[in-house]
């Protein structure tokens, strides 16, 4: 296939990352409208997580789960648990609910082909991984031969020894930029990114910028949990994903956010251009 071609086939690309949390809660309305989307021609990838499964299993197996900014501090035994939970139960869920409502899906890890290569973030964090290379030729042969991807956050070491715990959402914006996807859904149980208005009142933003979003980390108006999503967000569009968009994990949302109609909070590509001082 030649570049245009190449190029032709990825800008259809939308990257959906859905919460464990939400995973749970998914009705089947939410696969229908994905399903329908793969038949109309849209190329989808799913990238999953699993907090509330895996906090369950390290609960079951007595070990205490621990979070610093954000992410899950990793031993060995929580590893395996994660890896279990991710590549294992929680994976084939979400297979199993594409095929049920009559679509075609391939369930995945970071590890298989090399898909996500990381290196140790930080000792202090043990196995989190930070994101070295992303693979996207697995990805491309599945969505060629008509299979949803559905991928689990859990990535090789660069030496092929290690399995590392990724953040989902950091996940799915290094995948959606190795595929110069056209856009970057992170599902979660929001709207949006809310700030206030001049009266105080809580207002959902429609679009954002990097500035504006570090400034409201900032102001602690964005925290927790929602910090890797803008963090994702950035990195996706500063390597040429065209659009982020922060929704209701809803299959309304979907089907707005895959035809480009208004949902949640989106942050453009151009914008971050803007920001960069490019003339």
């Amino acid at each position: 296939m030649n570049g245009k071609g190449e190029k032709e086939m990825a800008s259809k690309v939308v990257v959906i990352k859905c919460g464990g949390s939400m995973l749970e809660e998914m009705p089947a309305s939410f696969y229908q409208e994905l399903t329908q989307l793969q038949q109309a021609g849209k190329e989808i990838v799913i990238v999953h997580g699993g907090g509330p499964a895996i906090n369950e299993l390290l609960g079951q197996l007595k070990i205490e789960p621990k979070f610093v900014q954000g992410l899950r501090v990793t031993d060995v035994p929580t590893m395996q648990a994660v890896e279990m939970v991710l590549s294992g139960s929680t994976n084939k869920k979400v297979v199993r609910n594409i095929l049920t409502a009559k679509g075609k899906a391939w369930g995945m890890s970071g590890v298989d082909a090399s898909l996500i290569k990381a290196t140790v973030k930080d000792e202090a964090f043990g196995l989190v991984g930070e994101i070295m290379q992303v693979n996207p030729e697995p990805i491309r042969f599945l969505l060629q031969a008509g299979y949803v991807p559905v991928i689990s956050p859990v990535a090789v070491s660069c030496d092929g020894m290690q399995s590392l715990n990724v953040n989902a959402d950091i996940s799915a914006g290094a995948i959606a930029a190795a595929l110069e996807a056209e856009k970057l859904l992170l599902m979660t149980d929001v709207s949006g990114i809310y700030t206030k208005n001049e009266a105080g009142e809580r207002i959902m933003k429609e679009s954002t910028t990097a500035e504006e979003i570090e400034q409201l980390i900032a102001d602690e108006v964005i925290y927790g949990g929602m910090i890797p999503k803008v963090q994702a967000a950035l990195d996706a569009l500063h390597q040429g994903v065209e659009e982020v968009v922060i929704c209701l994990a809803e299959a309304a949302s979907l089907h707005k956010a895959c035809y480009g109609e208004a949902v949640g909070t989106s942050i453009f590509q151009k914008k971050w251009t803007k920001i960069g001082g490019t003339k």
